[in-house]
């Protein structure tokens, strides 16, 4: 299982961020503290605290969402 910590500042952030986890075949989770979403949920994603640096784990690897991650990743 693959853990990085990204920052989403707005809608549009979050639509990309979506769209790429919708393209993988394997299961991505983000999440804070003891709240956990299903990434490829637009509404679910929407609905967290997005002045929060937020977790995403995922259990499979493709080059695209990896892409994604990089530009939104947290230091």
């Amino acid at each position: 299982m693959s853990e990085k910590k990204i920052k989403l500042n707005d809608t549009e952030q979050v639509r990309d961020f979506v769209r790429s986890a919708e393209r993988c075949d394997f299961d991505i989770d983000i999440f804070y503290n003891r709240v956990i979403i299903d990434a490829k949920s637009f509404l679910g994603v929407l609905s967290l605290d997005l002045t929060r640096e937020l977790t995403v784990q995922y259990g499979g690897h493709n080059m695209a969402f990896e892409n994604v991650l990089q530009k939104y990743a947290t230091a």
